[in-house]
């Protein structure tokens, strides 16, 4: 058997001379491990003779003892150091300027409702707003919307739960934002210029539509109002919203039972590369329609429709943001995905303006 003096010394001035703790596993495995020396040494016990085993034995379990303490110590000394090497390299000095981090991100549906806003604003537009929750009356039968019209049919609207024998009238999750126009004209009458973003609800929903969604109308009554002048507040607005010095827009007849005449209004684009551009080549999208009121709105609004007349529009919310910013899917907008927000998201302090430019 080797002298143990030796093995002591030789392995705990290999335990003191280990730099980090892959070296001195290797010590340890070196002497404790299954073939380490000192393991060996005490197999070596059996072979003795018993008077032999007295005196090696119990010296040897002492050498192991003290070559495990010594390396559990260097172990811990090791951690020690590796900390204090850690926390210099982190250290920060906290009188120093701290660094800009995003407060927040906002959804871009709320962008772009701001972005609106702020554009329709400068034409002299204010905001109205309105129930979610609306009569029959105010959704269709103000709106000139007919008994037997499709969108009065359950597989299109949400109807309200109604007992039998209730004397109230049926009530909708809104289908549209006009109503808030019928409310905000028998509260203010004419002259009036309103917009009217919000939420509203239908029965539909794939890649491009949602049960719930967004939408926007606009409304404009006067003495001398025309399509002349939808004209030039929708050539404005898409100027202003797409950022962009030129659009060019086309006005097919269409019809929707509140105006009169009515108009889909396409916007001309390009589609080149698989990117949407605004304004140039000689493609066109649909993205609004609008039409001057028609004067059973304006009367169901108590406006004399022989004295006052106007024009609307409605567009939605969701669907020109995702031609903006190049969303893909409507369903993302709804599905509280952090990653998603943050990558089309904005910053909480990104306060679209004119003057100050509304995207970033």
């Amino acid at each position: 058997m080797e002298d143990l003096g030796a093995l002591r010394g030789k392995y705990l001035t290999a335990i003191k001379g280990a730099k980090d703790e892959a070296a001195l596993e290797e010590v340890r495995l070196a002497a404790l491990g299954k073939k380490g020396e000192i393991s060996l040494a005490m197999r070596e016990l059996g072979k003795m003779t018993p008077d032999e085993r007295k005196t090696a034995g119990p010296a040897l379990n002492a050498l192991k003892d003290e070559i495990d303490a010594a390396l559990r110590a260097r172990k811990a000394a090791l951690a020690d150091a590796a900390l204090e090497e850690r926390l210099r390299a982190e250290w920060l000095d906290v009188t120093l300027p701290g660094t800009p981090r995003r407060m927040g991100t906002i959804h871009p549906v709320s962008q772009v409702m701001d972005e609106l806003t702020a554009i329709f604003a400068d034409m002299g537009f204010a905001v109205a707003e309105g129930p979610q929750v609306e009569s029959d009356w105010f959704n269709f039968d103000a709106l000139n919307i007919p008994p037997e019209h499709p969108a009065r049919q359950e597989h299109d609207t949400f109807f309200m739960h109604r007992d039998a024998g209730d004397p109230r009238p049926p009530h909708v999750l809104r289908t549209h934002t006009s109503p808030v126009q019928i409310r905000a004209m028998q509260a203010q009458g004419a002259p009036i210029r309103v917009i009217a973003p919000g939420r509203v609800y239908r029965m539909d929903m794939d890649q491009t539509h949602a049960p719930m969604f967004h939408q926007v109308e606009g409304l404009a009554i006067d003495r001398t109002l025309s399509m002349a002048n939808l004209k030039w507040v929708l050539e404005e607005f898409c100027r202003a919203f797409f950022e962009v010095d030129h659009v060019e827009l086309r006005f097919r007849a269409s019809h929707f039972p509140f105006t009169e005449p009515s108009a889909e209004v396409d916007i001309r684009c390009s589609w080149t590369g698989g990117q949407l551009k605004i304004g140039e080549g000689d493609d066109w999208m649909e993205i609004l329609g609008s039409g001057m009121v028609h004067p059973k709105v304006l009367h169901a609004a108590g406006v004399d429709p022989d004295r006052w007349q106007g024009f609307a529009f409605g567009m939605g919310i969701d669907r020109i943001a995702m031609l903006k910013y190049g969303i893909p899917d409507l369903r993302a907008f709804f599905e509280s995905d952090l990653r998603w927000l943050r990558h089309y998201g904005f910053s909480a302090l990104d306060v679209p303006g004119l003057a100050s430019g509304l995207s970033r």
